[in-house]
């Protein structure tokens, strides 16, 4: 897991051959794209544009992916993301390979971080980092978010 501005991004690319990619749009993201899925290298990178309004982490959901990575980029509004090693979290249902998605029970988590991401940061889960998105800071607020996703794994 990984939390820093956009404006430190070059000392996190070299970490994988998209990232440089991703942070590519990022950084000419515009803030006026409508919500959707958008290919940037086909299947390998891809992003997914979201607007919402925070929730009580309590009615959130852990989550973690097998084959992508996640760039949780906030683009306006803030948010509070919890993070967990997989191993401490309790599966509550077959993985989802069309969604690349499996969702847990975090009860056993003794001290998950919490991590408060506001607008021009991002965060970088890999399929070993539960992470539970979307977490209100103070109450809800809406929020415009980019989640690009890297191909890590076959």
């Amino acid at each position: 897991m990984i939390l820093d501005s956009l404006a430190h991004c070059a000392d996190t690319a070299p970490l994988h051959p998209l990232f440089p990619a991703a942070f590519d749009y990022l950084k000419r993201f515009d803030p006026n794209t409508p919500d959707g899925k958008y290919e940037i290298e086909g299947k390998r990178l891809y992003a997914v544009v979201q607007r919402y309004e925070t929730a009580p982490e309590e009615t959130k959901t852990w989550e973690s992916h097998q084959v992508y990575a996640d760039i949780q980029y906030v683009v306006s509004g803030r948010e509070k993301i919890l993070y967990a090693p997989v191993g401490e979290l309790d599966s509550t249902g077959p993985y989802n390979p069309e969604k690349d998605v499996e969702k847990y029970d975090g009860t056993r988590v003794q001290n998950p971080t919490a991590m408060l991401v506001p607008a021009g940061y991002f965060a970088v889960y890999l399929p070993q980092d539960g992470h539970k998105p979307g977490c209100a800071v103070e109450g809800p607020e809406p929020v415009v978010k980019v989640v690009l996703k890297i191909r890590v794994r076959d």
